[in-house]
C-alpha cells in the first residue's frame, strides 16, 4: 500500500456550527452528480465528468463552511492540506506507469502472460488468480504492488484465454486485498490496532473470524464461474496469443528479473517509490539487451541505432509501449504505460481530495459522524454504523487510510463504554475501511487498481467478491454477538485507571 500521513480531523467547534442538513447537501449533490455522470457517460465518467462532479459537491461545501464562519483563506488552506496528502500516491502511480511501461517493452509481462496461459487452465483461472494474488500479497503486505506487477500479468493472460477481464480484475483485487489485510508486513494492518488501541497479532487473530470465511466463499464463486467457460473457444485464443507474443518479444525466464527484484525489496518493506523504480529500471537494461527490434520499431526513423534505442526507450516510459500486432485485443492489452497514462487517475484523485479537504475542515463529515452516533444502541447497531462509518468516508475523503483513521478516533470511546475489546473495533476497520476503497472510483485505491489494471472501477466492482462480502459478514456478526470480544476485567481497569 503506498503511505500517506494521517490527515487532522475537523473539530468539535466546527462540527457544532454545521447542521446535519447542511452536511448532507454536499454529498447528495456529489452522489446526484455522480449518478448521472455514469448515466450520461457510463465507463467514460472517470475521464472528466467524475472530477467535475467532485469539484462542484467541494464548491457546495466550500459554501456552507463560508455561511458558518470560515474564510476563504482557512478553506483554501484545507484545500492545499488535503492534495499534500495525496502526493505521494501520485508520485507512485508515476513511477508505476513508467514501471508498466518499461515491463512491457522490456518484453517481462508478456513473459508472465505466456507462462501464466501455459500453466493456468480457464476452467480455474479466476479462483487461481485470487488464490495467486492473495499469497503474494500475504507475504509482501501490498494489494498495491500485487496489483502492479502479477496483477497486469494475469489481466494479460485473462484476454489471451478470452475471458472477462472485469471478473478476472475482481479476482485480482479480491486477492490482493486478502493478502493485504492479513499480513503483519501491511502498512493498514498495522495502523488499523495502532488507531483502536489493540496490539497487531490479537488483530490479525480476530480478522481471521471474518476474513477466511469470506476469501473462501469468494473462491467458491470464482470456482463456479469458471466451470460454465467455454474451454475449446478458450484453446483457440490461447494458441494465437501466445504466437503473437512470441512474433512480437523474446521470451525468456531472465525476463522475470524486474518481478523478482521488486518483489524482495517489497518484503524487506523499502520504500515504494525507489522499489517500483528500480524495477523499471531493470526493465530498461533487460529492453536493451533483448528487445532491441521493438524499440526500434517503436522509436521509427532515426539517424541510427544508438538514437533509435534511446528515443524508443525515452518514448516508452513517458507515454507507453505501442503495439501493433494486428490482433485488436493483444494490441489493446500492450498499448499502455508510461506516466502520462496515470495523468487521469491523479486528476480524479486530486478533485476527490479537494472534495474531502473541504468537507472535513468544514465540520460537515464530523457532523455526520456524530450524528451516525445517535442511533446506536446495541453492539450490532455500533458494528454496523462503525462499517457504514468507513465506507461513508472512503467515499467522502477518498483515501484509505482517513476511512481507518477518522473513525477509529471517533468511535474508539463508546466501544470502551460499552466493555467491548478494542480488536472489534480494528477489525472492523478494516472489514470496511480497507477492504471497500478499491470500490471507489475516485478513491485513491479504486483509482490506481482502475488506472494499473486497465478496467473501470465500476466494471469490476461486482466481482470483487472479498471485498463485498467482508463487511457484510462483520455486520451479521455484530448482531449475532458471534465473535464478539469482550473486555478483560484488568484491561478494563486499566482503562478506568489511564
Amino acid at each position: 500500500m503506498a503511505t500517506t500521513q494521517n490527515p487532522e480531523t475537523g473539530s468539535e467547534d466546527l462540527a457544532a456550527k454545521a447542521s446535519v442538513v447542511q452536511a448532507l447537501i454536499p454529498v447528495f449533490t456529489l452522489i446526484s452528480l455522480l449518478s448521472f455522470s455514469v448515466y450520461l457517460f457510463g465507463e467514460d465518467a472517470s475521464y472528466g465528468p467524475n472530477q467535475i462532479a467532485l469539484c462542484v459537491g467541494a464548491a457546495v461545501a466550500a459554501i456552507i463552511g463560508w455561511k458558518n464562519g470560515q474564510s476563504w483563506q482557512q478553506i483554501e488552506d484545507s484545500i492545499v492540506s488535503g492534495v499534500t496528502i495525496a502526493l505521494k500516491p501520485i508520485l507512485i502511480l508515476f513511477s508505476v506507469g513508467l514501471l508498466i511501461g518499461s515491463w512491457i517493452l522490456s518484453g517481462t509481462v508478456p513473459t508472465m502472460i505466456y507462462y501464466s496461459l501455459i500453466i493456468l487452465d480457464p476452467s480455474i483461472f479466476y479462483a487461481a488468480s485470487c488464490l495467486i494474488c492473495g499469497l503474494i500479497a500475504l507475504s509482501i503486505g501490498s494489494s498495491w504492488t500485487v496489483a502492479g506487477t502479477v496483477g497486469i500479468a494475469l489481466i494479460g493472460a485473462a484476454a489471451g484465454l478470452g475471458l472477462s477481464l472485469e471478473i478476472t480484475a475482481g479476482a485480482i483485487i479480491s486477492g490482493a486485498y486478502f493478502g493485504d489485510k492479513m499480513s503483519p508486513l501491511s502498512e493498514t494492518t498495522n495502523l488499523a490496532p495502532a488507531v483502536a488501541g489493540t496490539d497487531l497479532f490479537s488483530h490479525i487473530g480476530h480478522m481471521v473470524w471474518t476474513t477466511i470465511p469470506s476469501i473462501v466463499i469468494a473462491l467458491i464463486m470464482y470456482a463456479l464461474i469458471g466451470l460454465n467457460i467455454d474451454t475449446d473457444n478458450s484453446a483457440t485464443d490461447l494458441a494465437i496469443t501466445m504466437q503473437l507474443i512470441n512474433d512480437n518479444f523474446t521470451i525468456n525466464p531472465l525476463m522475470l528479473l524486474p518481478v523478482l527484484s521488486l518483489l524482495v525489496m517489497a518484503q524487506k518493506k523499502l520504500p515504494p517509490i525507489p522499489t517500483i523504480l528500480t524495477g523499471a529500471l531493470i526493465g530498461v537494461v533487460l529492453a536493451l539487451v533483448f528487445q532491441q527490434p521493438a524499440i526500434l520499431a517503436l522509436a521509427g526513423e532515426t539517424p541510427n541505432m544508438a538514437l533509435g534505442l534511446f528515443k524508443g526507450i525515452w518514448q516508452t516510459l513517458a507515454d507507453g509501449y505501442v503495439l501493433e500486432s494486428g490482433n485488436a485485443t493483444l494490441d489493446d492489452l500492450m498499448t499502455r504505460g508510461g506516466m502520462s497514462s496515470m495523468l487521469n487517475t491523479v486528476w480524479l484523485i486530486l478533485c476527490a481530495m479537494v472534495f474531502g479537504a473541504v468537507m472535513d475542515h468544514t465540520g460537515l463529515l464530523q457532523c455526520l459522524v456524530n450524528y451516525a452516533l445517535s442511533f446506536v444502541h446495541s453492539t450490532g447497531s455500533l458494528i454496523a454504523t462503525t462499517i457504514v462509518t468507513c465506507i461513508g468516508a472512503n467515499i467522502i475523503t477518498s483515501d484509505q487510510y482517513i476511512s481507518i483513521v477518522l473513525p477509529g478516533r471517533m468511535y474508539k470511546l463508546e466501544y470502551q463504554n460499552r466493555n467491548l475489546d478494542p480488536k472489534n473495533l480494528s477489525r472492523s476497520l478494516e472489514d470496511a475501511g480497507t477492504m471497500t476503497s478499491p470500490l471507489i472510483p475516485w478513491n485513491t485505491c479504486g483509482a490506481y487498481m482502475s488506472g494499473t489494471l486497465g478496467v473501470a472501477t465500476f466494471a469490476y466492482l461486482p466481482y470483487c467478491f472479498f471485498n463485498l462480502i467482508c463487511p457484510v459478514i462483520a455486520v451479521i456478526y455484530g448482531f449475532l454477538n458471534f465473535k464478539i470480544a469482550l473486555l478483560e476485567p484488568e484491561k478494563t481497569l486499566q482503562e478506568q485507571t489511564t
